[in-house]
């Protein structure tokens, strides 16, 4: 019987494998493709929720403490797995924000360095967005990382660690329990005994806890995304250097000059087709705010799920009523954002650690299957 078994392997499965390793525990993570293949690298990278005033506290105070941690996780994945995830900190300029009290309150509670910029600055900062824009607000400390390269090091480093075991392309049917308490899970293969089993599933985790008949409020929201190859400017420039933010869209810079443009919002079950419709959107909202895109090349436009929990407050910690049943699941827009943090917690809980965030906002909860209805309803 193995220490921990993990299910899932994005971004939190994996930081949990990685720390439980750490720590002594022998560690299995079973993943039914490729570790890092599903929303972990399907996001952004933006390392704050994009407008962080406007979030309950229970995210905000995972935020703060992920965002703490991601500048010498990243360099230690670097130094560790030769893998750079590209954890840059230029700052986010925001434009046509209607909030500014609420932003600027929030800032002043919390000592973040935010602050009203003109013309001059924003176009200083980045001369080839859109003319017009009169102002904005500028973060200089928010970062960003670059998702589908902190998944392969993080991987890579799960790969060196004795304690672990990988078993990618190995999905799970479903969860075995017995007597109150979880025995382990059954795959294809077979069935894998475990004492305590997290469960890092992701959009999917409803869909697996509901083989015991119980109903995690975790649903998948579809997000679409593109990403713009982008020449060589004056002065070895990129044509973006920073993040930006309009109208809930965003535009990421990479470190090799290619842009993102993020993301849609739609209910649409676990579909992950990539349409027309979105690729026109995201272009026009791309263009509105970087002109110069119109003339370069789209390299990929793909979607993804994201796990919305209600009021995207993240379920963390062990299953009411099943002994060594856990979950960290439902971060919807922040998983990779909020990833350090909920994966201490979580550590923290089944370790017996003092827990450096109160627990109490994240207790996961659930229901019998059949008396929970579809909530049908798009999240803004």
């Amino acid at each position: 019987m193995q220490d921990v078994l993990i299910i899932g392997g994005g971004v939190i499965g994996m930081m949990t494998a990685w720390q439980l390793a750490e720590a002594g525990c022998s560690v299995t993570l079973l993943e039914r493709r490729r570790c890092g293949e599903e929303a972990s690298w399907a996001g952004g990278g933006i390392v704050s929720p994009l407008y962080p005033w406007r979030y309950s506290e229970p995210v905000s105070s995972l935020a703060r403490f992920a965002e703490h941690e991601y500048p010498q996780l990243a360099a230690r994945l670097l130094e560790e797995t030769g893998i750079d995830p590209e954890y840059r900190q230029k700052g986010l300029l925001y434009l046509r924000v209607d909030d500014g009290d609420r932003a600027f309150d929030w800032a002043r509670r919390l000592g973040k360095p935010l602050e009203a910029v003109g013309a001059d600055l924003i176009y200083a900062k980045e001369p080839w967005l859109a003319e017009g824009i009169d102002s904005g607000l500028w973060m200089p400390t928010l970062g960003s990382i670059r998702n589908p390269r902190l998944c392969q090091a993080l991987r890579a480093r799960l790969m060196a660690l004795p304690g672990v075991t990988l078993k990618e392309g190995m999905e799970v049917e479903r969860l075995c329990v017995e007597g109150g308490r979880v025995s382990g899970v059954e795959t294809p293969r077979g069935h894998l005994a475990a004492g305590r089993v997290v469960l890092c599933g992701g959009a999917w985790s409803g869909q697996l806890l509901g083989t015991l008949g119980l109903a995690l409020p975790v649903r998948p929201v579809k997000g679409q995304m593109m990403l713009f190859l982008t020449p060589p400017m004056a002065g070895g420039r990129q044509l973006l250097e920073r993040v930006v933010l309009a109208d809930g869209r965003y535009l990421i810079p990479r470190g090799d000059g290619r842009v993102l443009i993020g993301s849609t919002l739609e209910e649409a079950d676990f579909d992950k087709t990539p349409t027309d419709e979105a690729r026109e959107s995201l272009r026009q909202s791309a263009l509105a705010m970087l002109p110069a895109l119109a003339d370069c090349a789209i390299e990929h436009h793909w979607a993804g799920l994201r796990p919305a929990a209600p009021d995207g407050i993240p379920f963390i910690g062990e299953l009411p009523g099943i002994r060594g049943l856990f979950v960290n699941a439902g971060h919807y827009r922040n998983g990779l954002v909020l990833a350090p943090a909920s994966t201490r917690l979580l550590v923290d809980r089944l370790l017996g650690r003092s827990p450096l965030i109160d627990p109490t906002p994240y207790t996961p909860h659930y229901h019998p299957l059949k008396a929970v209805a579809d909530p049908g309803q798009t999240i803004e």
